[in-house]
């Protein structure tokens, strides 16, 4: 028999005699432990330790730094990223209004079709399904800018018996523009005589492209109406510009 057998034994005996009060005696909790089989030993230490669950995840952080410039009426749609954190995640507008005809979905999608040009600022926030849920947020500017501009290059003025100056005009998207330009000066009796004219394709990403215009005028006082049409055929899109004199031009030689 070995000596652990032995110990066993002898620890048993005592427990007995004291439970049937054959002795008297005051058991020691720690000798018992001390003293019992292996087995019962790891019975005793064996146990579940509840461990605290961690279910935040690593730090959410948005990762869209910024948005890209769009223009009036084109189809925008832009998909906010994040990382880290506990998936699902929910996306929402916390302040600021996105432009007309943009929508934020849950998701992190920005789509839809912009209705007017502007600068539009706006913070936008993404949450995660962790215990505690995390949330960040971050400000963005959207720019939504004229897809064709046309601004004054020389502005209209009169040289003798002539009206004439000169614009600029750009064609800040992707596609390419069927592109008229037509100036007209208008007298006192609204009558309109054509000084300028020119038919061309405008190529995407042109920027500040002069287009002169002038013509001789009979005596008066003419206001200057510029205009200039651009047609995105792929698109079916029309794109407009206007310039007009403050006041009017008045041509003092001629007849």
């Amino acid at each position: 028999m070995t000596t652990e057998s032995r110990v066993f034994r002898i620890s048993s005996a005592v427990v007995l005699a004291c439970t049937l009060g054959m002795v008297s005696c005051q058991l020691d909790s720690a000798f018992l432990n001390e003293e019992s089989s292996p087995d019962e030993a790891g019975a005793q230490t064996q146990g579940t330790t509840a461990t605290p669950s961690t279910e935040s995840g690593s730090q959410l952080v948005i990762e869209t730094t910024s948005l890209p410039t769009t223009y009036p009426r084109a189809a925008y749609s832009v998909k906010l990223q994040q990382h880290g954190g506990v998936p699902s995640f929910h996306w929402k507008v916390e302040k600021g209004e996105l432009p007309p005809g943009l929508r934020l979905e849950d998701d992190g999608t920005l789509h839809g079709s912009p209705e007017k040009a502007g600068e539009y600022r706006f913070t936008i926030s993404v949450t995660d399904r962790g215990k505690p849920p995390q949330a960040v947020q971050r400000e963005y500017v959207l720019n939504v800018v004229a897809a064709m501009s046309m601004t004054w290059k020389i502005p209209a003025h009169v040289m003798g018996n002539r009206i004439e100056g000169s614009v600029q005009v750009s064609n800040t998207t992707s596609d390419d523009f069927d592109f008229t330009f037509i100036a007209l000066a208008v007298n006192e009796i609204g009558r309109a005589t054509a000084i300028g004219y020119q038919h061309f394709p405008l190529k995407k990403g042109t920027t500040d492209f002069e287009i002169s215009f002038g013509d001789t005028l009979p005596h008066g006082a003419y206001v200057v109406h510029v205009d200039g049409v651009s047609e995105d055929t792929e698109k079916n899109q029309i794109h407009r510009a206007r310039l007009q004199t403050p006041g009017s031009l008045q041509v003092a030689v001629g007849p």
